[in-house]
């Protein structure tokens, strides 16, 4: 019983290495295509290789529906929508929109709360206002969907006319 256990545990041990060696070649990969096609992108805090290349696919899927920063944070699933009853007025986040290019941005948000001071003053500074928790990340999501959007524009070739 236990040489099959080390003999498992081997295997397992090898294709985990194997695996990783696969991800290391991915992320090599789409770095060199990040930095080919939109290096501003790997410019900004809380952006890697992987949010910039979904937020790419988003972009490049549905050129057609981005002719506004408002119509980038809809397809992102960032965009208020009210949620008021009586004299109680709310927002939510919009749950449509492209769930991974949503997740994209959810993860750019809470790296910069990591590493970056300014958004960090920003977060304290609206909790001591008296927003929730989910409404700054929420502000925040929507300030990191303007700034993917002029950064995903610059990429954008002029319209012929």
């Amino acid at each position: 019983m236990l040489q099959a256990t080390r003999i498992a545990l081997g295997r397992l041990a090898h294709r985990i290495g194997q695996l990783s060696e696969q991800i290391r070649d991915v992320d090599a990969c789409l770095t060199r295509l990040v930095k080919c096609h939109a290096p501003q992108l790997l410019d900004v805090v809380g952006i890697g290789p992987d949010t910039a290349v979904t937020l790419l696919i988003t972009e490049r899927d549905n050129p057609e529906r981005l002719d506004s920063e408002a119509s980038f944070a809809v397809l992102r699933g960032v965009s208020p929508v009210e949620r008021s009853s009586g004299r109680r007025q709310f927002r939510r986040l919009n749950r449509g929109g492209d769930r991974q290019a949503n997740a994209a941005l959810h993860r750019i948000v809470f790296t910069r709360l990591r590493v970056d001071l300014r958004t960090q003053d920003y977060y304290e500074r609206r909790i001591k206002e008296g927003k929730t928790r989910r409404e700054t990340v929420r502000c925040l999501q929507r300030y990191a969907a303007r700034e993917g959007f002029r950064l995903v524009r610059q990429l954008q070739p002029a319209p012929r006319s």
